[in-house]
Order: C-alpha cells, then structure tokens, then sequence
C-alpha cells in the first residue's frame, strides 16, 4: 500500500498561473489523508520558494488565494518542501531570500531515491 506521495515539480509554466494551484492542493489533499507528501522544486518552479513570488501569483480569476497560500496550506497539512542546489543558484534561490516552508535542499539522486520505492507514488508537474 502506498505510504507516500513524491512530487516533482519541474514544468510548471509560471506565466499560466491556473495552472500552479493544483499540486499544492492535491499535496494538501494527500497529506490530511495521513500520507507522507515531499514536493522537490526544480527548473523554473525553484522561483515559488522565493519570497514574495508565490504571493503575487493567484491561480484563480477571483483573486481569493495565491499560490502561497495554496502552498502554506500544503505545508501546514505536513508536505516538505526541498528545493534542487542547482536550481536554486540558476534562479536566485538563497536560503536568505526563501520562504519559510522551505524544508531543505535535495538533488536528483535524492529524488530517484525515494521514487524507486515500492510503497511510493509519484506525481509530476
């Protein structure tokens, strides 16, 4: 039975901000069902870990919630967020400019790591 859930985020197109709310919320979703979530940032989606980005972007028309949101909500049901080291330095990710809900840094054999598990599930974005 799966245990936990591995998502990749690197396609996510930040110019289509539509598009950005549902992982998060399908994090969410995993996660208050008692599955262990991680979210690895890397490409273009590294920048949502910056400060102040995520907040300006709001996936839906009526503004209510930005993708921040979307993720703290994610982040306070229990998913972990890890960013890629090289990702972070292509696109100006510190750990002094990033959001507090940054987990930690992983690379691609962290990620492969985890996704070869039998009791893992992966999603990517």
């Amino acid at each position: 039975m799966t245990e936990k859930i591995v998502i990749m985020l690197l396609n996510l197109d930040l110019e289509r901000p539509s598009t950005l709310g549902a992982p998060f919320f399908q994090a969410t979703v995993a996660a208050v069902m008692d599955l262990q979530v991680e979210m690895y940032f890397a490409g273009d989606s590294t920048r949502l870990l910056i400060r102040g980005v995520a907040e300006a972007i709001h996936p839906g028309t009526a503004h209510a919630k930005s993708v921040y949101g979307f993720m703290q909500d994610a982040h306070d049901a229990g998913c972990r967020f890890f960013a890629c080291a090289g990702a972070m330095e292509e696109h100006g990710l510190t750990r002094d400019n990033a959001i507090p809900q940054l987990d930690g840094v992983r690379g691609g054999g962290a990620f492969i790591g985890e996704v070869i598990e039998d009791h893992v599930v992966t999603l990517t974005y």
